[in-house]
């Protein structure tokens, strides 16, 4: 098949094409990568397509939230559009915006061309209750659809399907401790293929310190801070999404990178509790997981950062887990293996493939039809 990706974000779009034609891997037709508020997606599409000489079969989405109705991949028709519509409330920075794109793809390739929506949050449809509920009444807890949904899963997917076949002596993997971090970041604990947890929780705020997000924080805070600021819920989340994070604490950049370069003492605590928050859930998921056998990086910080992947794991040689620190700071958007010959858990950087992880969706969408 001829498969066309659109992996939509808040401001962001990646369209791929691939033939998956070929037996031992997709061929990367044509990508390109837009950012902006403002995005023509009629005319970017027709001037991808353009660059085709047949137009695709299938055109495959990724959809930030599924809710609990969308636990795998499904093709898109009216109904299924007006879930995700209906989702947009749990995912107001997210799902709009895969719908705008969606229907973009629909008008622009036509009914010929089916589309498949893939979920973020899908791969953590099966986590355990324990991890799943909040600790509320089911009245205003699961009745009300609030619960841990995880979010990145086409991203923790990915790292753990190259982990599994760089190490197939590990049956599905083992016990493995996924690391996602970019502009968002999230950690999953997942064993035998199965997440067990993820940080990430009722929406991508929880969890660990982002660029622009808070992460964790004591819901307490929040009507606190709306007597003495004097702004409405939705003005505060959107501080939390927005000004929080490294950019809040630094006062400056939101990058990792950046802020590591900086002698200014804000900008060096700002890392100090991206990577503390960090090494905290990996302890975590090492209780969870009752040990693990690796701990994959991936995503534009995880790839790209030696400094951040070693100060998160220091001191942790306690756990078995110790870098090299000439490979780790080798390891800059390549894959790598980075542990020392002490570590007992490997520790590897993979550059993250969400869209192979949406063709196999799309596969498996249009072999079910």
């Amino acid at each position: 098949m001829i498969v066309l990706t659109l992996n939509s974000g808040s401001t962001s779009i990646k369209l791929a094409v691939y033939d998956t034609a070929m037996a031992d891997a997709p061929v990367r037709l044509e990508s390109e990568h837009h950012s902006g508020g403002a995005l023509d997606r009629a005319a970017l599409l027709a001037g991808l397509l353009g660059k085709l000489r047949s137009p695709p079969d299938v055109a495959v989405h990724r959809v930030v939230h599924g809710g609990t109705q969308f636990t795998g991949p499904v093709r898109i028709d009216d109904s299924v559009a007006a879930e995700i519509a209906k989702l947009s409330e749990l995912a107001p920075l997210h799902n709009p915006e895969a719908l705008e794109w969606i229907a973009a793809a629909r008008a622009v390739c036509g009914a010929g061309v089916a589309q498949v929506a893939a979920f973020d949050t899908a791969f953590f449809a099966r986590l355990p209750r324990v991890a799943a509920e909040y600790a509320l009444a089911a009245r205003i807890g699961v009745d009300q659809g609030v619960r841990r949904y995880g979010f990145h899963g086409l991203a923790h997917e990915a790292m753990w399907s190259r982990w599994c076949e760089l190490y197939p002596e590990l049956p599905r993997g083992g016990r493995l401790i996924t690391v996602q971090l970019g502009g968002g970041c999230s950690i999953t604990a997942v064993d035998g293929g199965r997440p067990r947890d993820n940080s990430m929780g009722f929406s991508p705020l929880e969890g660990l310190v982002m660029a622009t997000r808070s992460g964790d924080v004591d819901p307490a805070i929040l009507p606190y801070l709306q007597r003495r600021l004097e702004v409405s819920s939705e003005r505060l989340i959107d501080l939390l999404n927005h000004d929080c994070g490294l950019a809040g604490l630094s006062g400056k950049a939101a990058n990792p990178g950046d802020l590591l370069a900086d002698p200014a003492p804000a900008s060096q605590f700002a890392v100090e509790l991206y990577c503390y928050r960090l090494r905290k859930y990996v302890g975590a998921y090492l209780a969870v997981l009752g040990g693990c056998d690796g701990i994959v990086f991936g995503g534009g910080v995880g790839e790209h950062v030696p400094g951040i992947r070693a100060r998160a794991l220091a001191g942790m040689s306690w756990a078995g887990i110790e870098l090299d620190p000439a490979a780790n700071e080798s390891a800059c958007g390549a894959e790598a293996a980075i542990q020392s010959a002490r570590s007992t858990v490997r520790i590897q950087v993979v550059p993250v493939n969400e869209e192979l992880v949406m063709l196999r969706a799309a596969e498996a969408v249009m072999a079910a039809k």
